[in-house]
């Protein structure tokens, strides 16, 4: 499962999961979504607009490392664009009351950095 990540500012940073965020795909990106969440300064926006299954060991993964960015005195913000299924999904499980949901990118990274 493909993960990246871009550095928009000294304390912003973007990372974009795609594909299946199942018990195999989670695996497969544990590592190193964690390393790169805690190189990530202070603000995170974590993409899923490319993510097509989302599991509870995904969700797990992102409430995981979003507590730990914000005990570190950080903040996560998710990026869902259209992905209606993905956003569903978080708002339906609570993620959203964890950590906010945003359809615009623009908004999300804005939300991150304030």
């Amino acid at each position: 499962m493909p993960i990246e990540f871009q550095d928009n500012s000294d304390a912003l940073r973007t990372v974009r999961i795609t594909g299946r965020m199942d018990l195999v795909g989670t695996d497969e990106i544990a590592t190193r979504f964690t390393a790169l969440t805690a190189a990530s300064g202070r603000r995170l926006v974590v993409d899923l607009t490319g993510v097509v299954f989302l599991a509870s060991i995904g969700i797990r993964a992102l409430i995981t490392n979003a507590k730990a960015l914000q005990q570190r005195g950080g903040r996560t913000v998710i990026y869902v664009g259209d992905n209606q299924a993905v956003y569903k999904t978080l708002e339906t499980t609570g993620v959203d009351s964890l950590i906010p949901l945003f359809t615009d990118l623009a908004a999300a990274q804005q939300a991150a950095t304030a």
